[in-house]
């Protein structure tokens, strides 16, 4: 008898059972992944889905894997279309722009460029009938000075087997000694085909049919270029409706997966970033997504809700190297029977699965660390501030975060290196996975407490090392107990009131109370029908900051293309002074547009005690945020200018050329002098 025959009839019959069973799996699980066209990756790849690279002629290359079909400039490496599931072109092919890298840069004092890092050179790096990764580079010399930004490029893109999409990443460099520039935004653009993507996704709660760019061309021009009212839109759902790219912005944290959906036939085109340690600024920067056009994204780096104190700059041959990436560009789709709303929860799926398999080791870049050649590092966070507890407070869910050298806070306007960030637990506890190699500050902020933690000691990262910092804590600035406070430090004006949009200025996305309407146009102009005459004043103890504290501190609106400068109160009732103590007012900005703060004390007349100077160029308030860069001052108030009774702070937010010059609040507190 043969070793493992079966003995009897039974053991034939268990067997044969058994198979069957598995040619049944094996068949559902064939026909779900067909449903969604997903096909895994791995061994015995049948010949119709192995990939396949053809170089068709001198300036074109294409890249099947039986499942898309990329069709490639070359040697610039311009993605010129996309053939998908029926689809000639997911692209917009009827424009020479539709899937491209660009920069926008200058050298300092010139204008303002845009380079699409067109390649000079074609490279296949890896080609097998799993994978294929190409390669379209660029070499800067002195001799292209003024016409093409600074910087070698090596533009790369990987087709798998069994991958419904495109993953892209970039290796940007500038060698010591080259030229002074100045970088405003780097990232990629696809513009899909107008004729079938007409419904945007960017969140569960977030998701609409959207006009096209025919319907924004022939629309008003609001206040800015970016927003538009629709007044004989092509499809009339549309009319009477505002709409403006930055009302689709989302916080870098929460910006892992966006895109479109065609209805006929069911496709889906998804932009999805499985890691934020490439982008700038920290976790909760906010960019761009997706638009009308339909166009999306994949934000690198701008100076959107920050300014030029965001913007790349380097200076005395300043010598640097980044990759950023890579990300994916993923297609689906589902039968016509089905919902497409499918598409989109199985976009959320992708990109779950991308983020766990980050770092990827697909990879072939000596620029791109392997899991292997990564850190990692764990420790506690606590809060100590004596005036709200005798013990130290769990950090509960704040970030943390490995960024660049720098001052506390100066992650928010770091640019040029790598970050790496999580939220710790319910207690404080947090662990931050696949760090590269190098060296860092460790960072901490988080909701509950104002200000910034810096651990006192440098960080190094070295392959496959485990760093544990053991609890740390911070002890946010405090002189003494609190008398009074407005808001929560959370570093938004997102708690504050927040009006109702003007009828005529909608967008129908935002309607809903609860969600994010904040993000409507012209919220800014409705202070001046709020206080058409008088000022804001709150008064502690009967004001609701939620209903009585406007969101942003602006100018008001006169009428003529005249605005005025605004003094908000606050009236605070003090029943004891300590007239040779100091007291401390607190002041957290959760954004500043152009605008200068100046403080006085019961008497509006009065030389102010403190002032900003002239800060910020976040635009936060024209482009629907509710923050921007985070701000915090500490202002010194001389006991014997308050009184027993009544007494009144004056905010003047002097700057009032325009609609946008302003600052949100994120919290204010007073403090009284310290405990002897």
């Amino acid at each position: 008898m043969k070793v493992g025959a079966p003995e009897n009839k039974l053991g034939r019959v268990i067997v044969q059972v058994l198979l069957l069973h598995l040619l049944l799996q094996s068949v559902h699980s064939q026909k779900s992944q067909n449903k969604l066209n997903i096909t895994k990756p791995g061994q015995n790849i049948p010949a119709a889905l192995r990939v396949q690279l053809s170089r068709v002629s001198h300036d074109k290359v294409v890249v099947d894997n039986g499942i898309i079909q990329v069709t490639f400039s070359s040697p610039q490496g311009l993605i010129t279309g996309i053939k998908y599931k029926g689809i000639d072109n997911v692209l917009d092919d009827e424009i020479d722009d539709r899937g491209y890298w660009d920069v926008a840069w200058y050298e300092p004092e010139k204008k303002l460029e845009i380079d699409k890092l067109e390649g000079t050179k074609f490279e296949i790096i890896t080609q097998n009938e799993e994978q294929v990764e190409i390669s379209f580079t660029r070499t800067w010399t002195l001799s292209k000075r003024g016409s093409l930004v600074p910087l070698n490029v090596d533009k790369r893109y990987i087709i798998r087997s069994g991958v419904s999409g495109i993953y892209m990443y970039g290796i940007l460099e500038r060698l010591e000694g080259w030229p002074d520039v100045d970088m405003d935004q780097i990232r990629i653009v696809f513009k899909l085909n107008p004729k079938k993507f007409d419904f945007m996704a960017i969140s569960d709660d977030r998701q609409r049919s959207m006009p096209s760019m025919a319907d924004r061309d022939n629309a008003k021009q609001l206040a800015y270029k970016e927003a538009v009212l629709f007044t004989n839109p092509e499809n009339p759902m549309f009319k009477g409706e505002v709409d403006d790219k930055y009302m689709y912005s989302m916080e870098d944290k929460d910006n892992n997966v966006h895109g479109w959906i065609s209805s006929n036939p069911p496709v889906g085109f998804w932009m999805i970033t499985p890691s934020d340690e490439f982008r700038l600024g920290g976790p909760v920067k906010q960019d761009l997504t997706s638009h009308a056009g339909p166009i999306t994204l994949s934000m690198f780096t701008s100076t959107h809700y920050a300014g030029k104190e965001m913007r790349m700059d380097y200076r005395n041959g300043e010598p640097w190297k980044k990759v950023f990436g890579p990300v994916f560009a993923y297609l689906n789709s589902v039968s016509p029977k089905d919902s497409t709303l499918r598409l989109w929860r199985d976009a959320k799926r992708k990109m779950a699965s991308e983020v766990k398999s980050w770092p990827y080791d697909f990879v072939n870049s000596e620029d791109y660390p392997l899991s292997h050649q990564r850190g990692t590092i764990q420790g506690q966070f606590f809060v100590k501030d004596s005036y709200m507890s005798r013990l130290n407070i769990y950090g509960k869910f704040a970030f943390v975060g490995l960024a660049p050298f720098g001052e506390a806070g100066s992650w928010q306007t770091e640019s040029k290196g790598y970050q790496f960030w999580t939220r710790a637990d319910r207690k404080g506890r947090f662990i931050i996975e696949n760090v590269r190699e190098g060296n860092y500050s460790l960072y901490a902020w988080g909701f509950g407490f104002i200000g910034d933690y810096k651990y006192e000691q440098n960080i190094t990262i070295t392959p496959g090392s485990i760093m544990n910092v053991g609890p740390i804590v911070y002890e946010p600035p405090r002189k003494g107990p609190t008398l009074w406070e407005i808001g929560v430090p959370d570093r938004t004006a997102g708690e504050f009131y927040i009006p109702d949009p003007y009828p005529t200025l909608m967008n129908k996305l935002y309607v809903n109370p609860l969600q994010d309407r904040f993000r409507q146009y012209g919220l800014w102009d409705r202070y001046a029908d709020l206080y058409p005459e008088n000022d804001l004043v709150y008064t502690i103890g009967v004001s609701d900051y939620r209903r009585d504290w406007f969101f942003a501190h602006v100018t008001r609106n006169v009428g003529n293309n005249t605005y005025q400068p605004t003094t908000w109160q606050i009236i605070f009732n003090l029943k004891n002074v300590n007239q040779i103590g100091v007291y401390t007012l607190r002041i957290a900005l959760a954004s500043a547009a152009d605008s200068e703060l100046q403080i006085r004390i019961n008497d509006p007349k009065s030389d102010h005690i403190f002032t900003t100077g002239l800060i910020g160029k976040d635009n936060a308030i024209a482009r629907h945020g509710i923050h921007g860069l985070y701000r915090l001052y500490s202002i010194d108030v001389a006991g014997n200018l308050l009184s027993v009774g009544d007494n009144t702070i004056y905010l003047t937010q002097t700057r009032s050329i325009g609609p946008f010059q302003g600052v949100m609040y994120d919290y204010i507190r007073l403090e009284s002098p310290p405990r002897t």
